[in-house]
């Protein structure tokens, strides 16, 4: 956002006036790497928050002091539900009762999808060449993990998409069958900067619950 001579790295659009802002509040200072890399130099961002009136300002800091009691990674570790480590970075390492919690809402999903879905598994790893047909190779290559089996190119799946059109093509559908609704808790990799890695809401490695629908144009 541009505003006379001053270029800010923000959307904008900027206040004319400091009047204008009634309450405000700075709530932390944070490194970050510019663009998301860590090869490139560090930034300062300073994180606050601005509201009408002081009311507000006060309601928003009292719901923000009670989140950070609530905060997943401090449960996550004083529940014993999981834990994060360096040997794997990005990838949460789930302990007995957070896989207890996992499954059994797998259980209520698949609980309400039975009667509309039909359910598949496809493999992690699947050949370069489906992965340049769905477009992947070319545009979201840098959020991929490869791998070489018998002398050819891999990738691990970041999307559940290819692998379950590839069961789709497998035999022949009548439009009578259409539309057909598939289901996949499909496990996917994909590869986030070290810089946006956020808990379990930032992850390399998760569950995708995806629904493809095959039907007509």
């Amino acid at each position: 956002y541009q505003q006379g001579n001053f270029i800010d790295l923000c959307k904008g659009p900027h206040v004319k006036s400091t009047r204008e802002i009634k309450a405000f509040k700075l709530l932390k200072v944070a490194g970050a790497y510019w663009k998301g890399l860590e090869t490139n130099p560090m930034l300062t961002r300073i994180y606050g928050t601005a509201f009408f009136n002081k009311e507000d300002l006060e309601i928003f800091l009292r719901l923000r002091e009670e989140a950070e009691k609530r905060d997943h990674r401090k449960m996550g570790k004083q529940l014993d539900l999981f834990s994060f480590h360096d040997e794997a970075p990005g990838f949460v390492f789930w302990h007995n009762k957070g896989s207890i919690i996992l499954n059994e809402i797998e259980s209520y999903l698949r609980e309400k999808l039975k009667n509309d879905y039909l359910e598949v598994k496809t493999p992690l790893i699947l050949r370069k060449e489906l992965w340049e047909t769905s477009g992947h190779w070319d545009h979201y290559k840098e959020n991929m993990y490869f791998t070489k089996i018998d002398n050819k190119d891999f990738a691990v799946k970041p999307m559940n998409c290819p692998g379950g059109i590839l069961v789709y093509k497998n035999s022949l559908h009548s439009y009578k069958e259409l539309p057909l609704r598939v289901t996949e808790f499909g496990i996917v990799h994909r590869h986030e900067l070290s810089g946006v890695l956020s808990g379990l809401f930032r992850v390399r490695k998760f569950t995708q619950d995806d629904a493809h629908i095959y039907c007509l144009p």
